[in-house]
């Protein structure tokens, strides 16, 4: 697969890494970013539920939503895309999600180095101020030339 490259551009990422491999299968939607964050949603859907007792978002995907906020966070604060790798994601769960909820995720980058980049963020089903799960971690910033 071809490697996106250049500055960071909402729309394109948008199209480019959401609707592709496990975040596309996820159906993780962009809703909004700022100078050193970014939201996505992971929609509710039957098939991602932990219990088939309660129609609750299992923790997996609610991860996997906060490692892909978190990683372009670290894109939008450098102000160009640069391939990352997770090296440290702690989630610690406050609460279930509501039935039926969608999950929205922010994640900040409060910290960039050479070579690593410190994250931390929120999951919640509708108020920030009560959220599902809160995260923090490293990543590690990769350089595409070497890459190859």
């Amino acid at each position: 697969m071809e490697m996106f490259q250049g500055t960071f551009d909402a729309d394109v990422l948008s199209r480019w890494v959401l609707k592709r491999a496990h975040p596309g299968w996820l159906g993780l939607r962009y809703r909004d970013h700022g100078s050193d964050w970014v939201e996505l949603e992971l929609p509710w859907r039957a098939d991602l539920i932990g219990d088939e007792r309660r129609p609750v978002l299992a923790s997996g995907p609610i991860i996997s939503l906060m490692d892909m906020a978190a990683g372009m966070s670290i894109w939008v604060a450098n102000g160009i895309f640069r391939p990352v790798a997770t090296l440290d994601l702690r989630v610690d769960y406050i609460r279930p999600a509501r039935e039926r909820a969608s999950v929205a995720g922010r994640a900040t980058c409060y910290r960039r180095t050479r070579s690593a980049a410190f994250v931390r963020g929120e999951a919640h089903d509708g108020d920030p101020k009560d959220p599902v799960a809160t995260v923090s971690g490293v990543f590690m910033t990769l350089d595409p030339a070497r890459m190859r």
